[in-house]
């Protein structure tokens, strides 16, 4: 027979079959029931990974409207552009054309561009050279601008001034304006063999209207222009000491740094036209004969230059030199 249990007439539940198997078996938390070995923990490698909890979409926010406005940022100036300085044209010489006799340069000793090259046009080309040097390298453009002078006359000034002309017109980026600034006695037209009596610097000093572009002579020699001397008058030394002298200079210059302005002025002991245009120039070539200018005129000459902050000497008519080194034997031939 199997076992049975006491009836609970009191009123009691009876067990129910959970409670039974459970009070049999020991499977429930009251019971011990057997120990199971612990399960080895899965490798790393082998385990999956977890699935990515999806993220919480969080509500939109409702704005509250503001109480009171917040002032507004100022807005911030936008910086301009800054216009771009326009490149000034230089200004061409309109005056009339000449043509150059050769043979008038050859029977005056001087340099002819189409000749073989010659001694005469070496030593200018060292002459040259050293004025290029500082013209190029000055910071103003006055340094383009070159007075020829000498103390005394008869001591080559003009005839270096053309040589020197010629010679720097043979370069191939540069325009030259051989100024004819000798109003009392001027020579450059007639040692270029170009008609005289043609208005010039000094018509473009008495009357501002005159555009001097227009009075420069445009020469056959490639690069080379001559402005002559111009109309003579008793107020010569009162208009080159104007401040037009300057406007005049500046208009001849402008927007060409490759243009450079020969002068040839009177001597500086005998006329004030080249102390007045000495303030005008970066450089002066004062011309010195040799054996005849004195020590006391040459210095003389420089205090009156000394307007010019670069004067440089020119020993012209050298029969020999203690190097041995010829220089200057077109000196017999100056003015």
């Amino acid at each position: 027979m199997t076992e049975q249990g006491k009836i609970n007439r009191e009123g009691a539940r009876p067990a129910s079959l959970f409670e039974r198997a459970d009070s049999a078996f020991g499977l429930g938390p009251l019971g011990t029931g057997p120990t199971l070995p612990p399960v080895p923990p899965i490798p790393e490698p082998l385990r999956r990974p977890a699935a990515p909890q999806p993220q919480a979409t969080p509500a939109p926010l409702t704005a509250t409207p503001p109480v009171q406005a917040q002032a507004r940022a100022e807005p911030q100036p936008q910086p301009q552009p800054q216009p771009q300085p326009e490149a000034v044209r230089a200004v061409a010489f309109c005056g009339p054309d000449a043509s150059i006799d050769r043979d008038h340069l050859r029977r005056g000793g001087l340099i002819v561009p189409e000749d073989p090259v010659s001694g005469l046009l070496e030593e200018f080309r060292i002459v040259k050279r050293e004025l290029l040097a500082d013209a190029r390298s000055g910071d103003t453009p006055l340094a383009r601008r070159i007075l020829v002078c000498s103390p005394h006359p008869g001591e080559g000034k003009t005839y270096c001034a053309i040589n020197l002309a010629i010679a720097l017109a043979a370069e191939r980026d540069l325009e030259v304006l051989l100024v004819d600034a000798d109003v009392v006695k001027p020579d450059v037209t007639r040692h270029l063999g170009i008609e005289a009596g043609q208005r010039g610097l000094m018509d473009a000093l008495a009357d501002p209207s005159v555009a001097p572009e227009s009075l420069v002579i445009r020469t056959d020699i490639p690069g080379l222009f001559v402005l002559p001397a111009g109309t003579a008058n008793t107020l010569d030394a009162e208009y080159l000491a104007s401040a037009h002298t300057g406007e005049v200079l500046d208009r001849l210059t402008e927007g060409a740094p490759n243009r450079i302005l020969i002068f040839d002025t009177p001597p500086a002991l005998a006329a004030s036209p080249a102390a007045e245009l000495a303030g005008h120039v970066g450089q002066a070539l004062l011309v010195v004969r040799a054996d005849e200018t004195g020590r006391a005129a040459l210095e003389d000459a420089q205090q009156l230059l000394s307007a010019c902050g670069d004067i440089k000497l020119l020993l012209n008519a050298t029969r020999y030199s203690p190097s041995g080194r010829r220089f200057g034997s077109y000196g017999a031939r100056g003015k």
